[in-house]
């Protein structure tokens, strides 16, 4: 058997991993009529704060242009609105509605169940240290310019 750098190569094996978690979770968001990116934006601004757009493009792994279309299609449903900036007039702040919340609540809750499931099919007995070390790669590489 070959030993290919793509097998070893460890941005392209948590790739492939997020890939087919994700494989398995994305009928159900296409179901609800949401892409992968209107997702993660509705499932990031769940719990959170009020957001620059700047900043929520970051956390949803998007670039801001391609963040505002979403944005625009997501406000005209309803799911989000965008505020005023308390501290700086130019700025918006983007947040999840009551109607939002209700839309991705649902599938918050699937995602938990469908992450535990496979989780627990691969036998990783501590989801608590996984997810700590993932975030802790996330912290590192994202300090690193």
């Amino acid at each position: 058997m070959t030993h290919r750098f793509v097998h070893r190569h460890l941005p392209y094996l948590l790739a492939r991993a997020s890939h087919a978690l994700w494989r398995g979770f994305e009928p159900q968001v296409k179901a609800a009529g949401l892409n992968s990116l209107e997702w993660r934006v509705m499932a990031t601004l769940s719990d959170a704060e009020p957001m620059p757009v700047g900043q929520l493009a970051l956390e949803v792994l998007a670039q801001q242009p391609t963040l505002t279309k979403s944005l625009d299609r997501l406000q005209a449903q309803g799911w989000v609105e965008r505020r005023a900036d308390a501290g700086d007039a130019r700025r918006s702040r983007v947040a999840l509605t009551a109607a939002g919340l209700r839309k991705v609540a649902p599938l918050i809750a699937a995602a938990d169940a469908h992450q535990r499931a496979r989780l627990q099919a691969l036998g990783v007995a501590d989801e608590e240290t996984l997810r700590d070390a993932l975030a802790s790669l996330v912290r590192h590489f994202d300090a690193v310019p």
